[in-house]
């Protein structure tokens, strides 16, 4: 299986972003709209955008760049407490379909800031229940006609979402792409994802949780095509390995002398899958062959919390290491994010499209 190659566009109105220099810009159409067109020219399949109360909505953005670009395919961020299933299934439908088949979807569980837009479920099991619920009547409406569905959260009657996603009459629908490492969340993936995302964790932690998620795949009854995985983390890439690993632990510094990220709420501080990036940095600064700690223990959240170092055939090697377990789904970032779509596009994603070596 070939594998997917996505950058990351954080999709706010302010600048900063994780250490970014740009100071205009953000939040305008023109410069979204430059980050996806360099992305698509260097290489990338597309990007992440980011999502949060508070930004410029996830799905307004999406449909804009997809309009303004030729391949680049939008992974939108979505919450199931902000939209209701139906009202999604029918705008990504309808996007996918404009889009020549092009929108792929992250669906987020944890908090943001539900109050200000009505969410009043805040119970991490009760939320995943729902994020399942709402993954198995998406599915539905996106395939099947006059869906009847009364559930725990949501119910619809003689539901028929039209138009349908592009190739549909093939089975073809939007990929749906989950996160989340507890084991409630773990059961929402192996039941209804299509990729299962994970942070930058060594390869061993990487490599026990496909076979768990495979087991599990099987366990729950899993209805569709076998469960997907990939990998969302921070790549610092520079021409020498030395290069590299003095620009990391500048940017370290840096982050140390400063307070703590401020988009690193404290329900990010308690969710299972970034605690287990923070507990990391016990085992070691450095783990397998350059994956770097230091920065979760600074402020550093969720891609932000490690990152994979060195020369492009460093990160490339670390990232094969990865793709040999099973992965085949890569966001990769790193700031400032205008000009590292260039070096890593160029750099780093022609070595990966390289044959292995033997």
């Amino acid at each position: 299986m070939s594998a997917e190659y996505l950058w990351y566009i954080p999709n706010t109105v302010e600048p900063g972003h994780r250490g970014d220099d740009t100071t205009h810009g953000w939040g305008t159409l023109e410069f979204s709209t430059e980050l996806a067109r360099a992305a698509e020219d260097h290489g990338w399949g597309g990007a992440l955008i980011g999502t949060g109360w508070g930004r410029p909505d996830t799905f307004t953005v999406a449909t804009a760049l997809a309009a303004r670009t030729t391949t680049f395919k939008p992974l939108v961020a979505v919450r199931p407490g902000y939209w209701r299933p139906a009202h999604f299934a029918a705008a990504a439908a309808t996007l996918d379909r404009l889009s020549g088949g092009r929108l792929l979807v992250n669906i987020v569980s944890g908090l943001d800031n539900p109050g200000a837009y009505g969410d009043g479920e805040s119970e991490p099991a009760r939320r995943y229940d729902r994020t399942r619920e709402f993954l198995h009547l998406v599915r539905r409406l996106w395939t099947e006609e006059n869906v009847t569905f009364r559930g725990e959260f949501f119910g619809v009657e003689e539901s028929t979402v039209s138009p349908r996603p592009h190739d549909a009459g093939s089975g073809r629908t939007p990929r749906l792409y989950f996160g989340g490492a507890s084991a409630a969340a773990e059961r929402v993936s192996a039941a209804e994802a299509d990729v299962q995302l994970f942070w930058g964790e060594p390869l061993d932690g990487v490599a026990e949780r496909i076979d768990r998620l495979k087991a599990l795949s099987a366990s729950v009854g899993r209805a569709h095509a076998p469960l997907e995985f990939g990998l969302r983390i921070t790549t610092l890439v520079r021409d020498t390995t030395e290069q590299a690993w003095h620009d990391a632990q500048e940017k370290v510094a840096a982050m140390a002398d400063r307070a703590a990220d401020s988009t690193l709420t404290a329900q990010r501080r308690l969710a299972v899958g970034q605690q287990r990036l923070y507990d990391l940095a016990r085992r070691g600064e450095v783990l397998d062959s350059c994956l770097y700690t230091a920065p979760g223990r600074f402020g550093g959240g969720g891609a932000g919390s490690t990152w994979l170092v060195g020369s492009p055939d460093d990160v490339a090697a670390a990232l094969r290491a990865y793709r040999d377990l099973g992965i085949t789904h890569f966001v990769l970032s790193d700031t400032p994010y205008r000009s590292e779509i260039v070096r890593v596009g160029d750099e780093l994603l022609s070595r990966l499209r390289e044959p292995s070596p033997v």
